[in-house]
C-alpha cells in the first residue's frame, strides 16, 4: 500500500491535531509493513512447496534411471537395492505431495486470502485523505468569506459556504475515527489469524519426517546388508577407484 496526500492549501485553523495525525500515520505504517510481510511469506511459502515437489520429483527420475541400467540385468544383488531405492522414492514423493497439498490448504492458500483484505483497506484509507481534502478545501473557502467585509452578500456566501462545509467535516471525521478504531483491531487480528495456519504447517512437517524417518529406515535395512560403516564404505569405494584408473584405457599418457 502507498499513502501519498494531496497538496493544495492549508486553512489557517488546524482541522486535524497533529496527535491524530500522528496516530493515524503510524497504524497505518504497521499496517504497510505487514501487507509486505505477508506477501513475502506467501511467495516464500510457494516457492518452498514447489522447491519440495521439484526435489522428490528428481528423487523418483534418478531410482528410475537407475532401473534401466544395464547393470541392474547382470547383477540381482544391485538390481534388489535399486528396486527398493525406486519403491523409497515413489513413497517419499507420495508423502511429500500429501505435505505440500496440505501446506497449501492450511497456510498458503490463508495467506493469500489475508492478502486480498489489504486493497480494501487501502481504498479506506483514500477514502479518508480524500474527504480530508475537501474538509480542508471548504475550510478555506469558509475563512475567505469570514475575512471579507460583513456585508449582506457576504454573510450569505459564508452562511452557505459553513453549510456547505458541515457534511463534509462530518464525513471525514467518521472515516477518520472509524480507521482509527479499527486499524489497530486489524493489526492485532493477526495473531489468531496465522496461529493456527503455522501449528498447521509445524504438524504436516512433523508428520512428513516421521514417515521419512520410517522409509529410510526400512531401506537401510534392505540394502546394508554388509553392516559397513560409511567410513569402510568411502575406503572401499576409493579402494575400487584405484582399480580403474590402474586400467590402461584410462591411464595418463
Amino acid at each position: 500500500m502507498s499513502w501519498i496526500p494531496f497538496k493544495i492549501g492549508q486553512p489557517k485553523k488546524q482541522i486535524v491535531s497533529k496527535t491524530v495525525e500522528r496516530d493515524f500515520e503510524r497504524e497505518y505504517e504497521k499496517l504497510q509493513k505487514l501487507e509486505d510481510q505477508t506477501k513475502k511469506l506467501h511467495k516464500d511459502m510457494k516457492k518452498s512447496t514447489d522447491a519440495d515437489l521439484a526435489m522428490s520429483k528428481a528423487a523418483v527420475k534418478i531410482s528410475a534411471d537407475l532401473l534401466s541400467n544395464p547393470l541392474c540385468e547382470q547383477d540381482q544383488a544391485f538390481l534388489d537395492s535399486i528396486t527398493a531405492l525406486d519403491t523409497a522414492m515413489k513413497r517419499m514423493d507420495a508423502f511429500n505431495q500429501e505435505k505440500v497439498n496440505q501446506i497449501q490448504k492450511t497456510v498458503i492458500d490463508p495467506l493469500k486470502k489475508y492478502s486480498g483484505v489489504f486493497p480494501s483497506l487501502n481504498m479506506a484509507v483514500k477514502r479518508r485523505e480524500q474527504a480530508l481534502q475537501d474538509y480542508k478545501r471548504l475550510q478555506s473557502k469558509v475563512e475567505k468569506y469570514e475575512e471579507k467585509e460583513k456585508n449582506g452578500p457576504a454573510m450569505v456566501k459564508l452562511h452557505q459556504a459553513k453549510e456547505e462545509l458541515r457534511p463534509v467535516k462530518e464525513d471525514f471525521e467518521a472515516k477518520n475515527q472509524q480507521l482509527l478504531d479499527e486499524m489497530p483491531k486489524f493489526y492485532q487480528s493477526r495473531i489468531d489469524y496465522f496461529q493456527p495456519s503455522f501449528e498447521a504447517l509445524i504438524r504436516a512437517q512433523v508428520v512428513y519426517f516421521t514417515e521419512m524417518y520410517k522409509i529410510f529406515s526400512e531401506l537401510t535395512d534392505q540394502i546394508d546388508q554388509g553392516g559397513l560403516t560409511d567410513e569402510q564404505r568411502q575406503r572401499e569405494t576409493e579402494a575400487k577407484l584405484t582399480e580403474l584408473r590402474a586400467l590402461s584405457i584410462v591411464a595418463d599418457d
